[in-house]
């Protein structure tokens, strides 16, 4: 049987510049990889699609779940759309269900999702409160009670915020992209609406590859960051 991962992210261009490469590599690895992608992004995260004369917030919506599903596509996942806004996001008790449902159908082997902290984004801690929440009611067995029903909560990887250093984002796991890092770069391409970040983003990956690589002492170009949020349990240390 095959595993799966699941990405919660707040909008579209996050899993693309902070879990691309992740999701691209195990899909390749034979992973159903699938992505909860709570907002569309459509009024703070399309600066350029704003700047098309008399656009609408419902033409910047589906300009975005357009680019969010060919990059999701591109990138080996399945995508799911919430519609949840942004700016502020705004999750439902409905979306809570749904979430703990893909959970349990899912089972993920590893979750993404944001980090904890963002003072410039408040939709970014928003969406990891949420993917955690989910998280912990998917594992108990008084809700929606099945005593068929075998799921063990995942660990969760938080993906690298815009500035880490003002988020608290501490990584302790680098993971080589060099494989799949021209189908990363391609997906950044699908997103017009922040032809912005294009650049930004790959100089985030340059810097991962040579911190993965010093610490490694392996050959690595190009690198994601992850802040595992629960200890890692192993049966010895080297």
């Amino acid at each position: 049987m095959s595993k799966s991962a699941l990405v919660i992210t707040a909008h579209p261009g996050d899993f693309v510049w902070r879990a691309g490469g992740a999701i691209a590599l195990h899909a390749r690895k034979g992973y159903r990889v699938r992505i909860v992608c709570l907002a569309y992004g459509e009024r703070g995260e399309s600066q350029w699609a704003w700047k098309v004369p008399g656009t609408t917030l419902e033409a910047v919506k589906a300009q975005r779940r357009d680019e969010a599903m060919a990059a999701a596509g591109l990138l080996g996942a399945e995508i799911e759309f919430f519609d949840a806004g942004d700016y502020p996001l705004r999750v439902t008790e409905a979306m809570l269900e749904r979430v703990v449902d893909i959970y349990r159908e899912t089972k993920p082997a590893f979750v993404l999702t944001h980090a904890l902290e963002d003072p410039y984004n408040v939709d970014h801690p928003e969406a990891a409160r949420f993917a955690q929440e989910a998280r912990i009611i998917a594992q108990a067995a008084g809700h929606k009670p099945n005593p068929g029903h075998a799921y063990t909560a995942p660990p969760v990887f938080l993906f690298e915020p815009h500035q880490p250093e003002q988020c608290n984002f501490k990584p302790n796991v680098i993971l080589n992209i060099d494989d799949v890092w021209e189908q990363k770069r391609k997906a950044f391409e699908i997103l017009s609406a922040q032809k912005h970040l294009w650049d930004y983003y790959t100089r985030v990956a340059l810097n991962r590859g040579m911190q993965g690589g010093r610490n490694s002492g392996r050959a690595m170009t190009y690198g994601e960051a992850y802040q595992r949020l629960f200890p890692m349990v192993v049966e010895e240390l080297a």
